[in-house]
């Protein structure tokens, strides 16, 4: 069976990864706890500026959980999410003329930066926003859910410039968690075990005039939104289109040469291409291969002879040799550790 292709699919920004690690370390973990916490590469995460599989992320923020103990972890990475963080979406919002159309943004074009889910405004006074979940595991949907709900209430505060959280009240989708108690003073008042999350914001609060609003900038900031939202729905950069496609060729790799027909492009193109964003075609087949190892290995109870073959490797010893790079230990001590951490 072929992996399950919402796992291996762009889930979100490198950024939120970094600010689990600053999260970790302003609680006092080391650098090399948070490293052996989990065979993430949190060292690339540092320089990346792509987007994490939903995989990768899930075993992120579930070595962050386990180091912690504390599933609502979420909110506190949430309240210390910058608006830049959230890029030029960000930066559209804290220029937008009104609080409302600083939300609108954020609705928009969230998808800019992740695709766990979205916020929406419900038609009703006073306002209130419900998070719409597209990919949140149940593993860490407690985190996601943390995090959706402070971060949004960061950037209302950050365009707003007053202390909102304690007017607000928030939905919980959930029954109330045994660590409610630590993140009360989150929000104001809770309803726990309903349908959606949800805010429920102060009366007038979407007529307000946001604390930066800048008409020039916010055009801007808007445009440049807008040529990134286009560009992704086109496809994105070449190699997040050519990785797609090695992820849905369901083992059958295509060669440079076949990749760059598929581009409508000669191989010399696709090469001069892929340079000038950084990557070489081996690279990205590599990466490929590498997270579709690691998923069989962990989801499947196929050999790892049978892998091996199914990756394209005629010898399971180069494979294993392959993967000890990749991974830095070989599949079955791969296999054995993740077992072992479920």
């Amino acid at each position: 069976m072929p992996p399950d292709q919402s796992w291996l699919s762009p889930a979100a920004h490198t950024v939120y990864a970094r600010l689990v690690h600053a999260e970790l370390r302003r609680l006092g973990f080391s650098p090399d706890a948070i490293r052996s916490a989990s065979d993430v590469d949190w060292d690339i995460l540092q320089q990346d500026s792509q987007f994490l599989s939903l995989e990768t992320l899930t075993k992120l923020l579930d070595s962050a959980i386990a180091l912690t103990g504390h599933p609502g972890l979420g909110f506190a990475v949430g309240m210390h999410t910058d608006v830049s963080a959230h890029g030029p979406g960000g930066y559209a919002a804290v220029t937008a003329p009104t609080i409302r159309a600083a939300v609108e943004v954020v609705e928009h074009y969230s998808s800019l930066r992740q695709h766990l889910g979205h916020f929406v405004i419900e038609q009703v006074e006073p306002p209130v926003l419900r998070l719409d979940e597209e990919q949140t595991p149940s593993q860490v949907r407690e985190y996601l859910l943390g995090h959706f709900a402070t971060g949004m209430l960061r950037l209302l505060e950050t365009v707003s410039g007053l202390p909102l959280h304690q007017e607000v009240t928030l939905e919980w989708p959930l029954p109330r968690p045994d660590w409610a108690d630590q993140v009360a003073g989150h929000a104001g008042k809770w309803i726990f075990g309903s349908d959606a999350l949800r805010l429920h914001l102060p009366a007038g609060l979407f007529a307000q005039a946001c604390l930066g609003a800048d008409p020039d900038a916010h055009r801007q900031a808007l445009r440049d939104c807008e040529h990134q939202l286009q560009h992704r729905l086109r496809g994105g950069d070449l190699s997040e289109r050519i990785k797609k496609r090695l992820l849905g060729c369901e083992y059958h790799y295509p060669t440079l040469a076949q990749m760059a027909a598929q581009e409508h492009m000669t191989a010399r193109t696709l090469i001069r291409h892929l340079g000038n964003e950084g990557v070489r075609y081996q690279q990205l087949l590599d990466e490929v291969r590498s997270e579709q190892a690691c998923w069989l290995l962990e989801h499947t109870d196929l050999s790892v002879e049978l892998i091996a073959e199914r990756l394209g490797y005629q010898d399971t010893s180069n494979f294993s040799r392959t993967f000890r790079r990749w991974l830095g230990c070989p599949p079955r001590a791969y296999r054995q550790h993740s077992q072992a951490t479920r």
